[in-house]
């Protein structure tokens, strides 16, 4: 009976051992499925023979290596230094996937550049790389130590092959981002880009080493005013958790400088990305490297700024271009515009879009709700927002009121501008293995609509400007009622505070707690 018993119970151990892996095996698609094209190269790397001992007593230890892709591009050392610095048991191989983007892009083919960074005088990217020979740098202070104090020779060696005053942009992942930010401060460094880092919390507190390091970079996080922007995979990366990876506000209180940006918000990504692969997955690395290209031409911390948030967007704040607002005019040829059937929708299909025009969609009569306009445009764009190789249609967003001449048209700053991803009906998003491709998207505008003070019984529109049709893409436009909906108190609040007869500080406290649960979210409804 003893034995049977045994074998019931290893049966059942085996069989609930068993079903917990089935139940876990597929926990990261089913939280976040990751949909990342892959990336392909024909790297080659120039060991940096010259960094030597002279430079760095720890050169025996490591190396430093320049990336060049085969066939693409010169040997030599003539554009923008940027420096790749792997993590936690990491390669410098690391490196090839962005490093091979930004070759591809900035040549169009073998030694010829491409148009697009011609014409502005851009350089190309001399992407080098630190060789730590997989050290286990999150486990171990002095580790992390050396190779902070490598990164750094490194930096000076690299620019001692540059013009006085240039300036080298540091990448780093995992805990290559800890390394270049223990680098801070620093007026050799530009910008940086870190990947999957954890930022606020060490992966293992092993070493109370690690912890100083730590503490000195939370500092450096929230007063040193170079740019950073860090990338997070999310629940797709399951070696450090999402709150880690969040970079701290800054002292002043002004985050231009500091921007923490998901992959499945990362516009024209829309994906999470797991811990190693965010160093090679496509809808990813094309953005860094382009991001980089673009703002190794820029001359002050601000322009570097606007460049990053470019290339890198997640879409919860506007793009600065956005504030710029466009001219209005005064609609006097009626054959130029057209006004639409009061509460209808603006749809208009690719065959349908041809040439310019502009159309007026009726405001209801007034009334004390607050409206708000939504305007989407597929492959096009609206003001500096886009898909990348995006189909000539533009779209601008105005609000008109009648006038002698014609109705009058002034612009109209949005609340929310941004690209956000249209999938085909039908399929799964994002397409595993695969993903979104450079150039899918919709720009969504939203503004809201200001209120008629008084009995004003003239009539608005809102005007939506469409220019450079050729067929493709789409434009929808509507009017929607906005709403406060309340979201209501926490299931704590509901058990607790309703029903409670808690007195004194603890009834005040949970009160208090109840109240700030309270959301207000804006809302809408079609009309």
């Amino acid at each position: 009976m003893p034995l049977f018993n045994t074998f019931i119970l290893g049966s059942v151990s085996l069989v609930a051992l068993f079903v917990f892996y089935l139940a876990t095996a597929n926990i990261t698609e089913n939280l976040s499925p990751q949909g990342c094209r892959m990336s392909w190269m024909s790297p080659s790397y120039i060991v940096q023979s010259a960094f030597n001992a002279s430079w760095s007593p720890l050169s025996n230890r490591y190396s430093l290596l320049l990336y060049r892709e085969v066939g693409w591009e010169p040997d030599e050392v003539l554009g923008t230094p940027v420096l790749f610095i792997p993590g936690n048991a990491g390669s410098s191989h690391q490196v090839r996937s962005i490093a091979s983007s930004a070759a591809r892009q900035f040549y169009a083919s073998p030694y010829a550049v491409a148009p697009e960074f011609a014409s502005r005088q851009l350089k190309a990217l001399d992407v080098f790389a630190v060789e730590f020979n997989e050290d286990l740098s999150a486990f171990h202070g002095p580790t992390l130590e050396s190779q902070i104090s490598y990164t750094s020779h490194a930096i000076s060696y690299i620019l001692s092959l540059y013009p006085p005053g240039t300036s080298v942009i540091v990448m780093g992942h995992s805990m290559g981002g800890v390394v270049a930010t223990s680098l801070l401060p620093s007026p050799n460094i530009s910008a940086i880009i870190t990947m999957s880092t954890p930022h606020t919390l060490p992966p293992a507190r092993f070493d109370s080493r690690i912890d100083k390091i730590y503490t000195r970079n939370q500092l450096l996080l929230t007063s040193d005013p170079t740019p950073i922007i860090s990338l997070c995979g999310g629940a797709t990366d399951m070696m450090i958790p999402s709150e880690s990876c969040i970079l701290p506000t800054t002292d002043s209180n002004n985050d231009i400088t500091r921007r923490t940006i998901f992959t499945s918000a990362l516009e024209g990504a829309w994906t999470g990305v797991g811990h190693r692969e965010m160093v090679w997955c496509h809808q990813v690395r094309w953005r860094v490297a382009r991001a980089a290209l673009e703002a190794a031409g820029t001359a002050t911390a601000h322009a570097k700024v606007v460049v990053l948030d470019q290339w890198l967007r997640d879409g919860h704040a506007l793009p600065p271009a956005a504030s710029s607002e466009e001219p209005g005019f005064t609609l006097t040829d009626p054959e130029k515009y057209r006004i639409m059937p009061e509460a209808e929708n603006l749809v208009i299909v690719s065959k349908y879009l041809s040439g310019s025009g502009t159309f007026l969609l009726p405001l209801p009569p007034a009334r004390k709700t607050l409206l708000k306009a939504t305007v989407l445009v597929g492959l096009g764009s609206i003001l500096s927002v886009s898909p990348q190789n995006a189909v000539p249609l533009k779209a601008s967003v105005y609000m008109c009121t009648p006038s002698e001449e014609g109705p009058r048209c002034s612009p109209m700053k949005p609340d929310l501008l941004k690209l956000i991803p249209n999938p085909k009906p039908g399929m799964t998003f994002p397409v595993p293995n695969e993903g979104a491709d450079e150039s899918e998207g919709a720009v969504v505008f939203e503004a809201d609509i200001p209120l008629i003070v008084g009995d004003d019984p003239d009539e608005r529109w809102l005007g939506v400007h469409v220019k450079d049709g050729d067929a493709r893409g789409w434009v929808v436009a509507g009017i929607g009622l906005r709403e406060n909906v309340i979201e209501g108190p926490s299931t704590l609040c509901e058990c607790f505070y309703k029903y409670s007869d808690l007195q004194g500080s603890s009834h005040s406290l949970l009160k208090h707690y109840c109240s700030t649960t309270r959301r207000f979210v804006g809302s809408k409804k079609l009309l």
